[in-house]
């Protein structure tokens, strides 16, 4: 019999405090709570995770193997989970021959468009397809993009060849190739190459008729630099070893294939068209532009084909993707555009009964788009499903059926039932959401800090801009507004490559489970001499790598078992019981700790517990941008983008000395309403150290803190890439435009 909740007795992932919930099913549940209260813990790890495994245990070994791996997570039981689907905000990446068309399956029926209609004819399907080779283009082998030598970087023209003015690894003074130039009596090798003529610079580059053209002739074998570098490096079928796949990418570039032109695809398919238009040409529609085309096709055989299409084209634009080609390659997607893309996939399934887990769907998205992606997870739930939310947004959380609050705090003071109600329920209670959602309504405007000065961009052409030139001013917080697509990205990017700003992105920090806090602060010699200093033995003793790692497990807490096609088996460490060191280490402690149990401390409880100078020090700046919820032996692989954008801005703190222009892309993301309020304490220090910082955000809140404000639209793509507005925040009231509506209504 069909059951109406997810029944949960008994959670204990992670921070999870033996919680009990109910959740009720084919309703549209919201998870809130402070950044580390545990709603992931719930949501991912255990709802999800149980949903996974079971699932999984279904399918023979030899199937299992290949599908995602699930933890069975600590819970005492958990009834009424069905089929998990995860909506994440991991970028979706990909290869080179991953793009938009692609990953939506909007490729597929576009090729086979092609195919029926196209004329002239010229196959089936696969000749549409840059990745068959009856379709891809034979020069770029269906890339769209070649590799050629960025031969500007080869030479250092300010010395000369005994110097080192060849900058390819072997060709510097006592390299393997240095003689083949410098000892052929052809070049002075003693004169920087400044001073050399353009002749003799090409012939050393090129050889052939530039080297022909010389009054002393090289040798006969002789080869350019350039013609023995592509040779050795490029025009080889070996295996690459890591050296020269790192020369390769210092000394080379991709540009767009010559054949080709970028559309990847052979000359034959490359003529045929569609209304006129190539396959190539359609690629490069704006979606929203294609979707519009693409309705005017009456040919009656591929109604079918064009009703498929033209309901994948029109998802992407109802969920405010509309601005993106079909082309475009996955992995040059942000976080949310990759959420979204991931969303449409879903939206025209049949299944019915899923339980869908999605993280922040709000994640670059504008206020005024937010509607938007709240009407698509009502459409999840209408067609049959469970769908639950993990969000800070209180748009999404105003159009839930429930809410689930957890918290009251992070790390241990969180994993505890706060609040199950409805949001007009919530909005009356008296739990840190709800007065983090009071206050935000309630903060007054902030009166603006002078600028020291100005940077400024002048005409700017990258992407979608067009032309813009903005002065962006220093010593204050400037924010970049505008809708998903407007050119905010772009406006920052120029500045970077023109100002050399600091880029404290959302890339993970590490992408090993060995870097944690602990480790990544440097703290760790630091306790370690804690330990030995207060027991009076050797440091190494309090080293998992050294003299106090388990003999057993090597000091990884945990043994794998290899078992062929089956799952691997990774079991607890029988010896030391998963905690990594000797018994003689564990029996060393200090103020009741032992090494092991270090690893469990939050940041903030270190704090307290381990008042060494040159802990506290290093711990102080994660506890300051909110992240003192951290465990110390947590791997920072498992951080979200918004964490690891937070711990980077914790280093700069740390290490920052002199003036500098930092640039921060959404650092609300994963944030509470009452976290954001940290951040902006954060953000003030920088500047208020000396720094300038650029911010590209949507929340209201960061935008109305901010000094200055530059906004981009009014659409976008080819919609957007004008400046809109620049100024003081105050002013950027009345106008008939996105930004400056939703910071009116917020002031109502």
């Amino acid at each position: 019999m069909a059951t109406s909740s997810i029944t949960i007795r008994g959670a204990r992932t992670h921070n999870l405090a033996d919680l009990d919930l109910d959740i009720p099913r084919h309703r549209l549940v919201v998870f809130v709570g402070r950044s580390g209260s545990g709603k992931s813990s719930l949501v991912f790890d255990t709802v999800a995770a149980e949903a996974g495994y079971q699932l999984n245990e279904t399918y023979p070994p030899f199937v299992r193997n290949r599908l995602p791996k699930w933890a069975r997570p600590p819970v005492d039981r958990i009834d009424g989970v069905s089929p998990v689907v995860v909506i994440d905000q991991r970028r979706i990446g990909g290869n080179a021959r991953s793009t938009v068309g692609t990953i939506t399956d909007t490729w597929t029926y576009l090729r086979l468009l092609y195919s029926r209609i196209g004329e002239p004819w010229v196959g089936e399907s696969d000749h549409f397809s840059f990745n068959e080779p009856a379709g891809m283009c034979r020069a770029c082998a269906g890339l769209g993009e070649v590799v050629v030598s960025a031969t500007e970087r080869f030479l250092d023209l300010d010395k000369s060849l005994a110097d080192g003015a060849i900058l390819l690894p072997g060709f510097g003074h006592g390299g393997y190739w240095y003689d083949q130039y410098a000892g052929i009596g052809v070049f002075d090798p003693d004169i920087p190459l400044r001073k050399w003529g353009e002749t003799e610079r090409d012939a050393l580059l090129y050889g052939g008729a530039a080297a022909a053209r010389l009054g002393r002739r090289p040798p006969k074998d002789y080869e350019g630099i350039v013609e023995r570098f592509e040779r050795i490096h490029l025009h080889t079928s070996d295996n690459l070893s890591e050296r020269k796949q790192e020369t390769i990418r210092r000394f080379t570039r991709a540009e767009c294939c010559p054949e080709c032109g970028g559309d990847r695809l052979n000359e034959a398919s490359r003529a045929v068209t569609v209304l006129g238009h190539t396959i190539g040409e359609m690629a490069r529609m704006e979606v929203g532009e294609l979707a519009g085309l693409v309705a005017t096709i009456r040919a009656p055989r591929v109604a079918p084909v064009v009703e498929a299409l033209h309901a994948r084209l029109d998802a992407m634009i109802t969920i405010g993707l509309g601005y993106l080609t079909l082309g475009r390659a996955t992995t040059t997607l942000s976080g949310g555009e990759s959420q979204r893309i991931k969303t449409v996939k879903h939206l025209g399934s049949s299944l019915i009964e899923m339980t869908y887990v999605v993280d922040e769907p709000t994640v670059g998205l504008h206020p005024t788009d937010v509607e938007s992606m709240t009407r698509l997870l009502a459409r999840l739930r209408d067609s049959g499903n469970s769908v639950l939310v993990v969000e800070h947004d209180p748009a999404v959380m105003a159009c839930a059926d429930q809410i689930v609050e957890l918290g009251p705090g992070a790390g241990s003071q969180g994993g505890r039932l706060v609040f199950q109600g409805t949001f007009t329920d919530l909005r009356a209670a008296d739990t840190p959401t709800a007065r983090a959602l009071a206050r935000q309504r309630n903060t007054a405007r902030r009166h603006p800090r002078q600028a020291s000065g100005k940077l400024t961009v002048a005409e700017a052409s990258r992407n979608n801009l067009r032309g813009v030139t903005v002065d962006i001013p220093t010593g204050v917080l400037t924010v970049l507004t505008g809708v998903a697509g407007s050119g905010k990205s772009s406006l920052a990017a120029e500045f970077a490559a023109r100002h050399r700003a600091i880029a404290l992105d959302q890339k993970p920090v590490s992408a090993t489970r060995r870097s944690t806090p602990l480790t990544y602060t440097g703290i760790a010699p630091a306790i370690r001499k804690l330990f030995a200093r207060r027991n009076r033995v050797p440091a190494a003793l309090f080293s998992a790598n050294s003299a106090g790692g388990c003999p057993d497990c090597g000091g990884l807490g945990v043994i794998y078992t290899d078992l062929a096609f089956l799952d691997g088996q990774e079991t607890v460490c029988g010896t030391c019981h998963g905690r990594r060191f000797t018994p003689e280490a564990l029996s060393h402690t200090v103020d009741g700790l032992s090494i092991a149990d270090i690893d469990e401390l939050t940041v903030a409880e270190a704090l307290e517990r381990l008042p060494e100078p040159a802990i506290t020090r290093a711990l102080e700046r994660l506890a300051e941008v909110g992240l003192g919820y951290l465990r110390l032996g947590e791997p920072l692989s498992g951080l979200s983008g918004g964490e690891c954008q937070r711990v980077k801005i914790a280093r700069e703190l740390r290490e920052a000395t002199e003036p500098a222009v930092y640039l921060l892309d959404e650092p609300t993301t994963g944030l509470h309403p009452a976290d954001i309020e940290t951040l902006l304490r954060v953000l003030d220090a920088l500047v208020d150290a000396g720094h300038t910082v650029v911010v590209i955000e949507h929340n209201l809140e960061v935008i109305r803190h901010a000094d200055w404000l530059i906004d981009l639209g009014p659409g976008p793509g080819r919609h957007g890439g004008t400046v809109l507005f620049e100024g003081p925040v105050a002013h950027y009231t009345g106008h008939a435009t996105p930004t400056s509506r939703a910071l009116d209504a917020l002031a109502q």
